[in-house]
């Protein structure tokens, strides 16, 4: 488990536990020796997460996508920034370079990138896990409407007890450390092996 990558907002949000959360998980991801992927900017948590592990003498790598870099959203001083043509590819690259997801808080695109590899896990397109840092209770609600898809029988159960949530940054890169995938729907697919049994 050598680099994380980091889903969060763009913005600081209502309440600063949540800046204080992402300054704690840069740092912490740094000292542990783990390189932080995240989506490039400069602005809100995603800045922050990126400047507090740089200031921890940590590796940061950031993908984003051309459009977000003539907007000058770009962090100005990563270890590697990569530029990319599109949000699909934002997300390819970043999903290949990590070795497992954590969602701080953040928004609809937040959600929808942890969402994203969340699925791939259960395809089978990589075996590798993902976490909500549940800070103030910012995903309580998001979570038990998880629980309520598996009630329903539309997701399995395996698969959301693999979704690891915790209030503790510490707390989620020991799980990953032991993390054990569980059998995904079809076995390992590839993702040019998924299109296929789209077709």
């Amino acid at each position: 488990m050598n680099s994380i990558a980091i889903f969060c907002g763009s913005t600081l949000g209502s309440d600063p536990v949540y800046a204080d959360a992402a300054k704690k998980t840069g740092k912490y991801l740094a000292q542990q020796g783990k390189t932080l992927v995240y989506g490039g900017g400069r602005s809100g948590l995603m800045g922050i997460v990126a400047d507090s592990a740089l200031e921890a003498g940590g590796k940061v790598i950031g993908v984003i996508p051309q459009g977000l870099v003539d907007r000058e959203l770009a962090h100005p001083n990563l270890t590697e920034l990569h530029v990319v043509t599109s949000m699909h590819e934002r997300k390819t690259l970043m999903a290949d370079l990590s070795d497992g997801f954590i969602a701080l808080p953040g928004g609809a695109g937040t959600i929808e990138e942890i969402f994203e590899q969340w699925t791939w896990a259960q395809l089978g397109i990589h075996l590798k896990p993902c976490a909500f840092l549940n800070i103030n209770g910012f995903y309580d609600g998001l979570l038990q409407f998880i629980q309520h898809t598996t009630d329903q029988e539309f997701t399995r159960a395996r698969f959301t007890n693999a979704l690891i949530n915790s209030t503790s940054i510490e707390d989620i890169v020991s799980k990953f450390e032991s993390y054990q995938a569980p059998q995904p729907k079809w076995g390992v697919q590839g993702r040019e092996d998924l299109v296929k049994l789209d077709t």
